[in-house]
């Protein structure tokens, strides 16, 4: 009886961790509106956002990604952050970053750092950050970028990684100019501290939407504020300023999902 209620018990669990595993595979696409909180021209600002990749434990392929996105044109793509943490993955970004190269975004591709590039070595992450400058992103730590669209001034600012204390507010906005500010960050619980740092909508990653969820994500508790205000994924709000943090595309620790699926966001901002 013991052996058979031993073999039942291995059963079931290897068939959760198979499940769990195929959700890792799910790629949700998801589409954003945004309104701008400034007068508008009746025009927009499409934006692909891509964060969290892992590429340690990723299960969407390259060839997939391309699939998934061969009928869309963003005008930026946005990459906020945690590409990788181990030097001998980094080869393995180069056919992800030849899928967006070839979308060629009208205004460019934008890419921020997360906590988990930041285990790299100096000598590592600074060919990490070559590559990506290699294949036309734009790695943007505590800098902006201006550009028009529409004659609308659009800055595209990136503020370094919150969870690594390498953020730095101040400089993020040195060369802003007045106009609609998109923030690209890794961390989101910087919102929090951006009351005299204005955004119209800001995009980050971080929590993989819990990844691991039971029924809560009780484990993010330690990962900040937000979590703790059951602000993991999605659309969100702070001080009237619209944010979203992705689910991500990759895994951390162990490639499986509970409660939550890797993700792809598509986000039409009028401006």
């Amino acid at each position: 009886m013991t052996y058979i209620i031993f073999t039942i018990v291995i059963m079931l669990i290897s068939l959760f961790i198979y499940k769990a595993n195929q959700n890792t595979k799910d790629v949700k696409i998801n589409k954003i509106q945004i309104s701008s909180k400034q007068p508008t021209n009746q025009s927009s600002l499409s934006i692909l956002h891509l964060s969290d990749l892992h590429l340690e434990n990723i299960s969407i392929t390259p060839e997939d990604l391309a699939q998934k996105l061969q009928s869309e044109n963003p005008d930026i793509i946005a990459l906020t952050g945690d590409f990788l943490d181990r030097k001998r993955t980094i080869p393995k970004l180069v056919p992800y970053l030849k899928v967006l190269q070839s979308m060629k975004p009208k205004h460019g591709i934008y890419a921020v750092l997360g906590n988990h590039d930041y285990v790299l070595s100096e000598v590592h992450l600074n060919r990490l950050k070559e590559l990506l400058s290699q294949y036309d992103c734009m790695v943007m730590q505590n800098s902006s970028h201006t550009i028009e669209v529409d004659h609308q001034t659009i800055n595209i600012i990136g503020i370094d990684d919150y969870s690594t204390k390498r953020s730095d507010l101040l400089k993020s906005y040195k060369q802003v100019k007045a106009g609609i500010n998109i923030v690209l960050t890794h961390d989101p619980n910087i919102v929090l501290y951006m009351e005299e740092y204005p955004f119209d909508y800001l995009l980050a990653g971080h929590f993989h939407g819990g990844q691991i969820r039971y029924p809560k994500a009780y484990h993010l508790a330690k990962m900040g504020k937000l979590p703790k205000l059951n602000m993991i994924k999605g659309l969100h709000s702070h001080n009237d300023s619209p944010f979203y943090i992705s689910e991500g595309l990759g895994q951390t620790g162990v490639n499986i999902r509970v409660g939550s699926r890797p993700e792809i966001t598509f986000h039409d901002i009028a401006i």
